[in-house]
């Protein structure tokens, strides 16, 4: 693990020990800036700047403040190695038309800029969160941190078009 990945998950473990009523507050910032309101700054800089204290290479603050209402609007479980690319892929609907969407939905977040990928994430989370899955937050904070890089999204898509049979369906 580098320690970047430790960093991360150090912000992750603090957003696992947040109370219901701090994930309610984070929650109502969906879709909002981390300077819009000052009880959502407060709480983020609560969270995120004593790991910046720490070191430099704590999440990047509109990665990590994304990553807090993503947590707070669904909470799933961390589990590494289960990357949200391949999560989606475990429970693809079989039926045409319903792949189709899917996967052009799919396709279509992999092209947002990370400022307006929020809703396209929430869509997944929904999506593995109903099918009681397990996510790896520290990948996904770590991917979101590349985000900007092409080779990041190529990753992701390789990992949605990935067979293995191994895999079981939802």
């Amino acid at each position: 693990m580098t320690a970047t990945e430790e960093y991360i998950e150090e912000y992750i473990k603090v957003l696992t020990r947040l109370k219901s009523g701090e994930l309610g507050l984070l929650r109502t910032h969906a879709g909002l800036g981390l300077d819009e309101t000052v009880d959502g700054f407060d709480l983020f800089a609560g969270l995120w700047w004593p790991l910046r204290q720490k070191n430099e290479q704590a999440p990047r603050r509109e990665v990590a403040w994304l990553i807090a209402k993503l947590y707070a609007f669904r909470p799933i479980p961390h589990s590494p190695r289960e990357t949200l690319a391949s999560q989606l892929r475990r429970c693809l609907p079989s039926k045409d038309p319903d792949k189709e969407r899917f996967t052009q939905r799919f396709d279509r977040m992999l092209v947002l800029p990370l400022d307006k990928i929020e809703p396209a994430l929430q869509w997944a989370l929904d999506f593995v969160a109903s099918n009681d899955l397990k996510l790896d937050w520290v990948k996904l904070t770590g991917d979101l941190s590349k985000w900007e890089g092409e080779s990041k999204r190529l990753e992701w898509a390789k990992q949605f078009l990935e067979t293995d049979e191994r895999r079981q369906s939802c």
